[in-house]
């Protein structure tokens, strides 16, 4: 069965894109724990990040590199941190967090941005890639 996040891919779930590319996926956080959190994910359904090769786990990096700096020229943080948990959606992503303080990066508090508030930000960071 196709994760939700093939199904964003695929077009049968709306997301505020980022960046995308023939391989890879970025798209807002609905949950976000801070304004901009961003999921970076391979296009290739994958459950666990260490069983992507050596080619496609190094891609996923730097295309979450290149979407953390534009992140970073968005939003005011101290910086942009990163976590890989896996176990919410059996599919790898990455997790780019703008962080203020720990808290940011705990996954118990929350953001709440309305429709237009998702559309504006994906397109301002958009405008930073």
């Amino acid at each position: 069965m196709a994760s939700i996040f093939t199904k964003i891919i695929n077009g049968e779930i709306p997301s505020y894109k980022v960046a995308e590319t023939d391989e890879f996926l970025a798209f807002l956080d609905v949950n976000p724990n801070a304004k901009g959190h961003t999921l970076c994910i391979p296009k290739k359904e994958t459950d666990k990040i260490f069983d992507l090769d050596r080619v496609e786990y190094a891609g996923l990096m730097e295309f979450s590199r290149l979407v953390a700096k534009a992140i970073e020229k968005t939003i005011p943080c101290k910086r942009v941190g990163m976590s890989v948990i896996g176990l919410e959606v059996p599919h790898v992503h990455v997790h780019l967090i703008p962080l203020n303080s720990m808290e940011d990066a705990r996954f118990i508090n929350k953001v709440s941005l309305d429709k237009e508030a998702f559309e504006a930000l994906a397109k301002a960071i958009q405008a930073n890639l």
